[in-house]
């Protein structure tokens, strides 16, 4: 078990990328992922691997921070994968056991699309590895602020997705803490697929216990500090655009129009 889990954490710098407006990083990180999606070539996916390279290079973070950030969401990654590899079929076949066959056209879309989630992931971990949880949640209220008056609860939805990027780390910390706590009273974790299923039990039932708990104590901290919303709250660092927000989305654009040519010619 590993406690280096930081997707959803943050890491202080005053990096260029730090010093983006968080709202910036939000519109840029969804155009990025429309951008990825729509590449149709290993090209294409060699210029979005760079743009997140120099990305996480200006950020000055390192290599090993970047896939701690993703290393947990590997297991998706794996079976997206490995989907991919047994159902797209075409051109010569590889292997064939009884009703599994893996052919050419399956082994190549296995490796895109395991390429694919995994810039993805990296592009994604970046925002949150350069905004603080309390900037993300201001940036996305007042991205939803305009359908508020149509009965949005921006606030409330804002405040969910910084409590749940706060408890992701929280959620690995408490999943490495019951392992222990297991393996220190005697109990038999395996490593083994097959036995990992058995101990599921023995994990999660005291894991979401302790996050049920941290949750109703989260619920008692509000209501004893009388919070009623986000009508009439200030904020102390209100946000702001910058001239470097239009050059990241200059870069941004930039991407877009070389993924684009890059499918048109290719």
């Amino acid at each position: 078990m590993n406690a280096g889990f930081s997707f959803g954490s943050y890491i202080p710098g005053q990096s260029c990328v730090h010093r983006l407006d968080p709202r910036t990083k939000l519109v840029l990180g969804c155009v990025f992922i429309v951008v990825l999606l729509c590449s149709q070539s290993v090209m294409t996916l060699a210029i979005c691997a760079a743009f997140v390279a120099a990305a996480y290079g200006l950020a000055q973070i390192p290599p090993s921070k970047a896939v701690a950030s993703v290393a947990p969401l590997m297991a998706i990654v794996v079976i997206v994968a490995l989907l991919n590899l047994f159902v797209t079929q075409g051109g010569e076949v590889l292997v064939e056991l009884g009703f599994l066959r893996i052919s050419e056209a399956g082994v190549y879309t296995c490796l895109f699309m395991g390429a694919r989630l995994t810039i993805m992931m990296l592009g994604m971990s970046l925002i949150t590895l350069t905004t603080m949880t309390i900037d993300l949640t201001e940036a996305f209220e007042r991205l939803l602020s305009p359908f508020a008056r149509f009965g949005l609860p921006a606030h409330e939805l804002g405040m969910i997705m910084g409590i749940a990027l706060r408890f992701m780390p929280q959620f690995a910390n408490e999943l490495v803490t019951v392992y222990h706590a297991q393996v220190s009273r005697g109990a038999k974790l395996s490593n083994s697929p097959v036995k990992g299923v058995r101990m599921l039990s023995s994990l999660m039932v005291p894991l979401f216990t302790s996050v049920f708990r941290h949750a109703e104590t989260l619920s008692a901290a509000m209501d004893a500090r009388c919070y009623h919303g986000g009508e009439g709250r200030t904020h102390l660092h209100p946000l702001h655009f910058a001239p470097r927000d239009g050059v990241a989305a200059a870069a941004v654009a930039l991407l877009a129009c070389c993924v684009a040519a890059v499918n048109v010619l290719l």
